[in-house]
């Protein structure tokens, strides 16, 4: 079966692992003799990651480089990729060798058989603290929970899709892109292969504490209402809750002459009325500023340099 791989590679400051990646990957195409390409996106690096990827360019021409004008994040930067790969099958693959590349004929062995989309399911995560690993699994269970797609648990976004699969992603036009809700929402026929993940080869992971509960709002809020949902139940349940300690009131005052509460309890309940308001403010302002930038229609990226792209891709990605 004559086909071609189309390996998507955002990199953020990658200097450290570039060489070991590249040598990793070189050596898994050249022992099954895939025919590929190697897409590197540099989303804005401030090392020397750039003119690593042009020297290894000159020499390689499997390797193509699209440099980001700025840093749009790892979500944009993937959809960068996706946008100007050319092969029969594309698997977006982090240059940290967490996920190894000798997963990838497993991956491919699936596909043949028929299979559109081939996951990884991380059976085992090296290298993270216990506090990551918990709440992760926590997020995916929380997700699946609230959402109507079915989200893999305990997988990335190291996969494979076909042609087919890629295209339909591309017709995808929001900003806020989950991905691996993105890759769950458009279907086809999907299975899973398990790996082991290993630690990262060097570097430090640039998603902080911070980094990741944002992509977990991300992530809940670009494919589901309950956090809305749940606004109006806690405000429903609020108002049911006075409604029944105003009748306590008024019969306790009526029959036993007892004053109404004064000025502590009147405080308490007006803070933790307005706390209920900023909470249910809060979560409709974080829907309002999604709408809000989808509706400027501005564009994904911006590419500064292309290298070793074929002026066909540049024309297929001027039509997008």
């Amino acid at each position: 079966m004559e086909f071609k791989l189309s390996l998507i590679v955002p990199m953020y400051n990658e200097q450290d692992n570039i060489e070991t990646f590249f040598k990793s990957i070189k050596s898994t195409m050249l022992e099954h003799s895939y025919n590929y390409e190697i897409l590197c996106i540099n989303d804005g690096s401030k090392d020397n990651t750039l003119p690593l990827l042009r020297d290894l360019a000159q020499i390689d021409n499997h390797i193509k480089v699209i440099d980001l004008s700025r840093n749009f994040g790892k979500e944009i930067a993937m959809s960068a990729g996706f946008k100007y790969a050319s092969g029969d099958a594309i698997i977006p693959i982090d240059a940290d060798l967490q996920d190894p590349p000798s997963i990838i004929p497993l991956l491919v062995n699936k596909w043949i058989e028929g299979y559109d989309v081939v996951y990884a399911t991380r059976s085992k995560r090296e290298g993270e603290t216990v506090f990551k690993k918990m709440t992760a699994h926590m997020f995916y269970r929380v997700i699946t929970k609230l959402t109507r797609i079915n989200i893999p648990e305990d997988t990335g976004d190291f996969r494979l899709m076909s042609r087919q699969v890629v295209d339909a992603l591309n017709q995808l036009p929001e900003h806020h892109r989950f991905m691996k809700g993105l890759f769950s929402w458009v279907g086809f026929k999907q299975t899973s292969v398990t790996y082991q993940r290993e630690a990262r080869f060097a570097g430090k992971t640039s998603f902080n504490y911070w980094k990741l509960w944002n992509f977990a709002l991300e992530g809940i809020t670009s494919f589901s209402f309950a956090p809305l949902q749940f606004a109006s139940y806690l405000g429903f349940f609020v108002s049911i809750t006075s409604f029944v300690y105003m009748l306590y009131l008024i019969f306790n005052t009526i029959f036993y002459g007892n004053p109404v509460a004064g000025y502590p309890s009147l405080m308490v309940a007006i803070l933790f009325f307005g706390g209920i308001q900023l909470i249910t403010l809060g979560i409709i302002g974080e829907y309002i500023g999604r709408i809000y930038n989808e509706t400027k229609r501005r564009p994904l990226f911006l590419v500064r340099e292309e290298i070793n792209i074929s002026s066909s891709l540049t024309e297929k990605e001027n039509s997008l």
